[in-house]
C-alpha cells in the first residue's frame, strides 16, 4: 500500500513537483494526497492541478487566529489519512495545533546547512556572508524556527560569484535530497 504524503507550500512549488513526480514515476511507493497552500495565487496551485493532487488553499487573514486555520488543516490531513507532512517552501511557522496533531511527522527542507543561516533568505544570506560550502538540510519541525532535529544534509563547495548559479545548484540538491529522505523515512523508496 502506498504511503500517504501531504506537501505544504507557499510559492512556485518546485519541491512539490519533485516529490509528486517521484511518486508518479514509481521512485517512491507513495502518493501526495493533499497539497496545502497559504497563497491561493501561488504557482504551486497549478502544479497540484497538473498532478491531480487535491489542494487546500487559504488566506491566514480570513481566520480569527492561527489556531483556527491550523484546526482546519488538521481536519484535512486527518480526512486524507496523511502519514507524513512535508513542508516545501511553506512560509508560515507551524503552531501548536499542527504540532500537537502531527508532531514527529512533519519535516521541512531548508536551503542552508543548519544550524547556520536560519530564516527565509538563507541562500542570499550565505552568499552575502561569503561561505564556500552551501547546502540543504531536511529536519523535523518543532516549535523553533528551523531548529528541529536534523535528518539529512548535503553540501557543495562553491568559489564563484554568481548568485543564480548557487541558487540553481541548491534547488537541484533540494529536489534530490528531499525525495531520498522521504523514501528513507517511510521505507517506500523503490530505486534509491
Amino acid at each position: 500500500m502506498k504511503r500517504r504524503l501531504a506537501v505544504f507550500a507557499s510559492g512556485s512549488g518546485t519541491n512539490f513537483e519533485a516529490i509528486a513526480s517521484a511518486c508518479r514515476d514509481g521512485v517512491l511507493d507513495a502518493e501526495v494526497v493533499l497539497m496545502v497552500c497559504d497563497n491561493p495565487e501561488a504557482r504551486v496551485m497549478e502544479r497540484a492541478a497538473k498532478f491531480g493532487v487535491p489542494a487546500f488553499s487559504f488566506r491566514a487573514k480570513s481566520y480569527r487566529s492561527k489556531a483556527e486555520y491550523e484546526r482546519v488543516i488538521v481536519e484535512r490531513l486527518d480526512q486524507a489519512s496523511v502519514e507524513l507532512v512535508c513542508l516545501a517552501g511553506y512560509m508560515r511557522i507551524v503552531g501548536p495545533e499542527l504540532l500537537s496533531a502531527y508532531g514527529g511527522r512533519i519535516i521541512n527542507i531548508h536551503p542552508a546547512l543548519l544550524p547556520s543561516f536560519k530564516g527565509a533568505h538563507a541562500i542570499r544570506d550565505e552568499f552575502e556572508f561569503g561561505v564556500k560550502v552551501f547546502g540543504v538540510t531536511i529536519h523535523y519541525v518543532d516549535e523553533t524556527l528551523d531548529g528541529g532535529k536534523i535528518i539529512s544534509q548535503r553540501g557543495f563547495e562553491y568559489y564563484g560569484d554568481d548568485f543564480d548559479e548557487v541558487e540553481a545548484r541548491t534547488h537541484e540538491i533540494e529536489h534530490e535530497l528531499y525525495v531520498e529522505t522521504i523514501g528513507r523515512l517511510l521505507g517506500c523508496s523503490r530505486t534509491l
